[in-house]
């Protein structure tokens, strides 16, 4: 167990933190199986606002540094590609 003051006060600013981090993942990954149901449905007008809505989403993710840039860049590239092969 920390001893210090600054110790305790840093852990648990380490376990609001986790949390906090974990809910915004779980919310996007969850926003992304939707965006791909509707992909999946073959319905582009849904399909495209449901993409509009993760493509958001991914982007408060790597701006917060819960995901890499490049991660961002890919997840939405492939969700566009999907939307595109809808046509």
């Amino acid at each position: 167990m920390a001893n210090h003051k600054s110790s305790i006060k840093r852990i648990r600013q380490t376990v609001v933190r986790t949390e906090r981090n974990r809910a915004e993942k779980s919310r996007m990954k969850t926003i992304r199986k939707k965006a791909l149901a509707a992909i999946a449905a073959g319905n582009k007008e849904d399909a495209s606002k449901a993409a509009s809505e993760f493509s958001s989403v991914v982007d408060k993710a790597a701006k917060r540094n819960l995901i890499h840039p490049n991660k961002a860049a890919n997840l939405k590239s492939k969700t566009a590609k999907a939307i595109a092969a809808i046509a």
